[in-house]
């Protein structure tokens, strides 16, 4: 058995991000930024009003109450090119409007009273005081984001005010997705003997939405060494990456890691790494275009975890990724962690939540079997148990929180 860090490494040396595309920044959130993004011009345009008020001369209303006359009224979007402002005036200002030529400062409408065409100011303001300056987000010609970048919903937004419509951004993944073994049907209504339903497919398509990829249902594949071969084959004509579960153990029917060694070649490889649930895993790139596909375990729960410890830190990488991992964080049994000698590490299913004082408890989800798929459901986060007899109850274990969302607090 190899280590899951000596596992991955193989694994995550045989990706390559993928080329960068042009995409549109309205369709760019969850996309990584492959070139730097400039502004050409500054944010904001213009010197505006950060509040309803009054445009003033900070000078006019250095002695409080001083009473100006109004000249005019400026809404958000007008144009005040022939209003000026001069010594004793003030112009009534609505939040984002344009600053009247001769102002300086803009005193809030809280602080003041109107008395037929004039305004009488009941604070002193200073120069500058509720005005937004040109440029004062962004300066034109400024580099706003660089290159590896994430983008989301606010850089959206910020793409928008700078009027970028085009971005230059690492695609999100096509991952294929086929479930291997003749004892898997699909659909609802009696089972016929000796088969089950397939829920592989549908929990890592689902996985791979959440997680920003594309996923494509490539359906079943027999056990059948020349079926599995050309669906593969055209699979990775289609795809950037493909997902098989099933058909990587040491069973007489186990074919995906023989296929992949027959269409793989040197780069093929089988593995039994040292965790569980997880232990058989297959991988290879493929030609003509150097396809990673991973041959996840059959059980479900295995598929699901290795996909996390394998397959999704290598799609991370392949759409630009720097940070290819969920978050670990160190946290509290709240209650025992148990586990046997067996030269592996275990990830338990685990419920993560948070106590008043930050801390982070978790305790078992429910059954930790490989085929128990409602305990996954179930947990929010996988339990790192070294080699030995686990953790007991008020000891610190690492956690991988798979669902920051479902992190909710604690009663106890």
């Amino acid at each position: 058995m190899i280590t899951v860090a000596e596992a991955r490494q193989f694994v995550l040396s045989s990706c390559r991000r993928l080329p960068p595309v042009q995409a549109r920044a309205a369709d760019a959130l969850g996309l990584v930024l492959a070139e730097a993004v400039r502004s050409d011009g500054p944010v904001p345009p213009f010197a505006n009003s950060s509040m309803d008020g009054y445009a003033l001369r900070a000078r006019d209303v250095e002695q409080v109450p001083a009473r100006l006359r109004v000249v005019g009224e400026i809404m958000a979007g007008d144009d005040p090119a022939a209003l000026t402002v001069g010594e004793g005036e003030t112009a009534r200002i609505m939040t984002g409007a344009v600053i009247p030529c001769g102002a300086d400062a803009v005193c809030m409408v809280e602080h003041t009273r109107s008395e037929d065409g004039w305004a009488v100011i009941d604070e002193a303001v200073g120069p500058g005081t509720n005005i937004r300056r040109a440029g004062e987000d962004i300066a034109p010609g400024a580099e706003v984001f660089t290159g590896g970048v994430r983008l989301g919903p606010a850089h959206i937004g910020v793409l928008a005010s700078i009027g970028v419509e085009q971005v230059t951004a690492y695609p999100r993944p096509r991952v294929g997705v086929v479930s291997t073994g003749d004892e898997l049907v699909n659909g609802s209504g009696p089972l016929p003997p000796g088969k089950i339903r397939d829920s592989n497919r549908a929990s890592l398509l689902a996985r791979l939405a959440a997680d920003g990829f594309i996923g494509l249902d490539l359906g079943l594949a027999p056990d059948e060494p020349g079926a599995l071969a050309q669906t593969l084959g055209q699979a990775v004509l289609d795809c950037d990456a493909v997902l098989t579960s099933g058909g990587v153990s040491v069973g007489d029917r186990d074919f995906v890691k023989l296929v992949l060694e027959q269409l793989g070649g040197q780069h093929a490889r089988w593995l039994q790494v040292a965790v569980r649930p997880g232990k058989p895993f297959a991988f290879s790139t493929l030609p003509p275009n150097g396809a990673p596909v991973f041959g996840l375990p059959g059980n479900p729960v295995s598929a699901l975890v290795s996909y996390e410890l394998f397959a999704r830190p290598s799609l991370r990488l392949m759409a630009g990724h720097h940070n290819l991992d969920r978050p670990k964080i160190a946290a509290i049994a709240g209650a025992g962690l148990r586990r046997q000698p067996d030269g592996r590490l275990h990830l338990a299913r685990v419920r993560a939540s948070t106590r008043a004082d930050g801390s982070v408890v978790v305790r078992p989800s429910g059954g930790q079997g490989s085929h128990q798929l409602t305990a996954l459901a179930g947990a929010n986060a996988l339990a790192f148990l070294p080699d030995g007899y686990g953790v007991a109850e008020g000891e610190r274990v690492e956690v991988m929180v798979l669902d920051l969302d479902e992190l909710e607090p604690s009663g106890a």
